[in-house]
């Protein structure tokens, strides 16, 4: 049994080109950088206040449902005021995707959300900073 070495060259760089071929056609994982909280509407009225979130996948643009929410914070830095800080609750929601928190607004202004949430199957946090106004 003679062995061409030619032959052996062809087969392994057909099989090399075959196996890199299928790791192109696996489908790409989805990455925490491709989810997105976006606010529900731009304004809230001064006093108790609900405001509602939406989780997104960038990639669809569909939203995010059962997303476990860690972290809220909400204070004035957009008007320079990164010390008037207020408590935030979160509430139920009857939309998938849409997260609701309560919150006193003692003031008019520009109010920033910040929100920390870890997205089922996901490893890492999703982050945001969403910024809206308190109007009376």
């Amino acid at each position: 049994m003679t062995k061409n070495p030619f032959a052996r060259a062809v087969s392994a760089a057909l099989l090399g080109a075959c196996l890199s071929a299928s790791v192109l056609t696996v489908p790409a994982l989805a990455g925490i950088k491709d989810y997105q909280f976006q606010l529900v509407h731009q304004e809230a009225k001064v006093g108790e206040a609900v405001v509602a979130v939406r989780l997104v996948d960038k990639r669809s643009g569909k939203p995010v449902p059962d997303a476990v929410i860690f972290a809220t914070r909400l204070d004035m830095a957009p008007d320079s005021m990164d010390e008037m800080v207020t408590k935030v609750e979160q509430v139920p929601s009857t939309e998938p995707g849409v997260y609701r928190f309560k919150a006193k607004l003692s003031m008019a202004g520009g109010w920033r959300l910040s929100l920390g949430a870890k997205v089922q199957g996901e490893t890492g946090t999703v982050e945001g900073k969403l910024v809206f106004q308190a109007v009376k």
